[in-house]
């Protein structure tokens, strides 16, 4: 009598866990399997990349405080020339951003999903230039399925969906153990996707 009821208290959480978890890795899912397609067929997806150049001058004041700069060590960006980038040219600078000075210019590297783009602040003639590069949303979502130049926020959201994608999978491990007594065939079909990517690493992947 116990054991039964223990069976059904137990089934009935590994059900209620494993429809959770699948609610909300259902569309993480459909959009990870569709780049893994994508990534492994990058070369032959072909990409147009987008190039936007900007080039003003710089403010006297900016250029003069960047001159400045360039005789103290290690030099660091002022937080009003990053505001200077943010509302006249929409440049915001992540973790990822690199600062390269020498004495007639600051080189800012600028990666981003789905593209790339720098700065340049040229200090012998006070021009400032901007490139952006955009190479089209195939390469945005291959880049937000590895994780590159995403952020923090992204990268905390591949952690959670990969712990709901854990669950989702180890519950209905133990549902498919339940009901593999009147399923002759849900072992073998469990061993295959065991064995076939392992036959398959061992055969065809060069180390």
């Amino acid at each position: 009598m116990w054991c039964v009821l223990a069976k059904i208290f137990l089934l009935k959480h590994l059900y209620q866990w494993h429809w959770i978890s699948s609610a909300i890795c259902l569309v993480g899912i459909l959009l990870f399997s569709v780049t893994g397609i994508t990534l492994n067929h990058a070369a032959q997806i072909e990409a147009k990349p987008k190039i936007e150049l900007t080039q003003t001058a710089t403010p006297i004041k900016i250029n003069k405080q960047l001159q400045q700069l360039t005789q103290t060590s290690p030099p660091v960006l002022p937080k009003n020339i990053e505001q200077w980038l943010r509302t006249q040219h929409g440049i915001r600078l992540s973790d990822e951003s690199q600062l390269e000075w020498s004495a007639d210019e600051v080189y800012i590297s600028l990666p981003k999903a789905g593209g790339d783009a720098w700065a340049r602040f040229s200090l012998t003639d006070a021009q400032f230039e901007y490139e952006s590069t955009s190479r089209g949303l195939v390469s945005l979502f291959n880049d937000l399925h590895k994780g590159r130049h995403t952020g923090v926020a992204w990268q905390w959201f591949i952690d959670i969906f990969a712990l709901a994608c854990l669950v989702f999978s180890l519950t209905g491990f133990f549902i498919l153990q339940q009901h593999a007594r009147r399923r002759p065939m849900v072992w073998p079909l469990v061993g295959a996707g065991l064995v076939v990517p392992a036959l398959l690493v061992v055969f065809f992947v060069h180390f």
